[in-house]
Formats: structure tokens, sequence, C-alpha cells
């Protein structure tokens, strides 16, 4: 998460406990909407012990929007 938290300061210009409390909420609200075991994985990838590649998330995602 720190890697995305970086990214997310680097971009937006904020401040690394404003950019922690965006991605938080992003990955909050993105697991509040999706099937359990999909809010694992994403807790996964972006917590830093990444079983899945994200590529294998991005295509669960994919397939849980008909895609």
């Amino acid at each position: 998460m720190e890697e995305l938290i970086t990214q997310v300061c680097e971009k937006t210009g904020l401040p690394a406990d404003g950019a922690r409390t965006a991605v938080e909420t992003v990955i909050n609200f993105l697991k509040s909407k999706l099937p359990t075991a999909m809010g694992d994985q994403l807790d996964q990838v972006v917590g830093g012990s990444e079983t899945t590649g994200l590529g294998d998330v991005a295509k669960k995602f994919g397939g849980l929007f008909g895609k």
C-alpha cells in the first residue's frame, strides 16, 4: 500500500497522511462493493503480500462487471 500512497502523493500533491486516508477510503469502498473473496485479494495486492498477480485480480474484476 505504501507504493500506492507514494504515487497518490506524487500525482496529487497531497501530504502522506492525506494520501493514506484517500487510499484507505477508496480501498474500503471497493471492498464494500465486492464479494468477500475479491476484497481479500484486493487486500493482498495493496497490502504487499501479493499472492495473486495484479493481472489476475484485474481479470476477476472485469469478469465481475461482465468484461
